[in-house]
């Protein structure tokens, strides 16, 4: 990966990720308005927004509920012209588009500069060097899991995948990471497009996130996507979440970093 640098990184609140390196900057699932799905929503969260307005190099988004993809903020944060890397359009009826519906109509919109990305490309913006690997969404929408490379370090940013059999593929690819940007608040949901609803968990529980994480052999993780939604019946978020991950990490090589929105930290 070349010659390490600093490389600064922070929360952005749920699953947002900003990552400095070289003076540019990367986001992923960068959102600032997720009213439509008030009802859910912790008041208390903070959703920071972007440290660069306007200068941000490139957007890359795991998939497009509205938790996770923001046109018009991206549109804000963004320098003129800088990519915003997705997945492929969601397809079916009115009930299989109803959760990525808002975020399409929003990229037609702004006149992003968007481009789709499958599973196991490669892509390169400035000092960031880009990969997208499997992911497994709770709802059926397509998704993907980032990779990123960048002053001498390797990154992962999980979404808000379910626990899947490729983490070995993605360690042989990629492997090890530095850290891992992981979800882990196994909310049950009770959907009206998705119904009879699953007593399945949506998202990994902490407990998968650990086992990912060891297959990854990744240093530390930042657990993403937690505390921000919680409403039963409409979506229940597991029991202690963090205390759980970081009991499943004890006796594996991976650390744990709790990073609240908006907190830097450096990689050297």
């Amino acid at each position: 990966m070349g010659t390490e640098e600093k490389v600064r990184m922070r929360r952005l609140g749920w699953a947002g990720v900003e990552i400095e390196c070289a003076g540019e900057t990367l986001l992923i699932d960068y959102v600032q308005d997720i009213s439509q799905l008030a009802m859910m929503r912790n008041p208390a969260e903070r959703f920071p927004a972007s440290s660069k307005p306007g200068a941000a190099s490139v957007a890359l988004l795991t998939h497009l509920h509205n938790d996770h993809a923001d046109p018009g903020a991206l549109n804000v944060a963004l320098s003129k012209g800088a990519p915003v890397f997705r997945p492929i359009a969601a397809m079916g009826n009115d009930a299989d588009l109803a959760l990525t519906k808002h975020a399409e109509l929003e990229f037609n919109k702004y006149k992003l500069r968007t481009e789709i990305v499958r599973e196991w490309e490669e892509r390169k913006v400035g000092p960031f060097r880009i990969f997208s690997v499997p992911a497994v969404d709770g709802f059926g929408d397509p998704q993907l899991s980032w990779v990123v490379e960048c002053g001498g370090f390797r990154i992962i940013h999980a979404g808000d995948t379910l626990y899947h059999g490729l983490w070995w593929r993605i360690f042989h690819r990629f492997g090890p990471f530095n850290v891992g940007f992981l979800p882990i608040n196994a909310p049950i949901v009770d959907f009206p497009p998705l119904r009879p609803m699953s007593s399945i968990e949506a998202v990994m529980t902490p407990e998968q996130a650990a086992v990912a994480a060891n297959i990854l052999k990744t240093d530390f993780v930042v657990p993403i996507h937690y505390h921000t939604m919680h409403n039963p019946p409409i979506y229940m978020e597991t029991s202690n979440p963090v205390e759980r991950l970081s009991a499943s990490l004890t006796n594996l090589k991976t650390g744990i970093m709790v990073k609240e929105p908006g907190d830097w930290f450096e990689l050297w």
